[in-house]
């Protein structure tokens, strides 16, 4: 399936932490589930908004099938169901490696809690 492809740039149902609604938005597929239809995903976001210190800017908006400049929020992390994601891009390597260190800087605590428990 397309849009399951690790550094995808998929439309999708996203749902908000402070908010019982979802909005359909860009986001960016970091893991995929096969077993259970599953996507992790990054939220996308205008670059007019204000930023956070984990936000990687997208450089290639066409390549990602984006109509605006967009940033990739990295703390906002969401599962969803595989068969809600429409495929509209993808992200450039230049910035996929940046999109990476970050997300194991957030997961480091976690990789290290299970190192301690061997």
């Amino acid at each position: 399936m397309a849009t399951s492809e690790l550094w995808s740039i998929v439309r999708v149902p996203f749902p908000y932490t402070d908010r019982p609604v979802r909005q359909h938005r860009p986001a960016l597929v970091v893991a995929t589930n096969e077993t259970h239809a599953l996507l992790w995903v990054l939220m996308i976001t205008s670059a007019e908004n204000r930023g956070w210190p984990e936000d990687v800017l997208i450089r290639d908006q066409k390549r990602a099938g984006l109509p605006v400049p967009s940033l990739v929020r990295c703390a906002k992390i969401a599962t969803i169901d595989a068969q809600d994601a429409q495929r509209i891009g993808t992200l450039a390597s230049a910035d996929r490696e940046k999109v990476a260190r970050h997300i194991r800087r957030i997961l480091d605590p976690v990789t290290r809690s299970r190192q301690r428990r061997k």
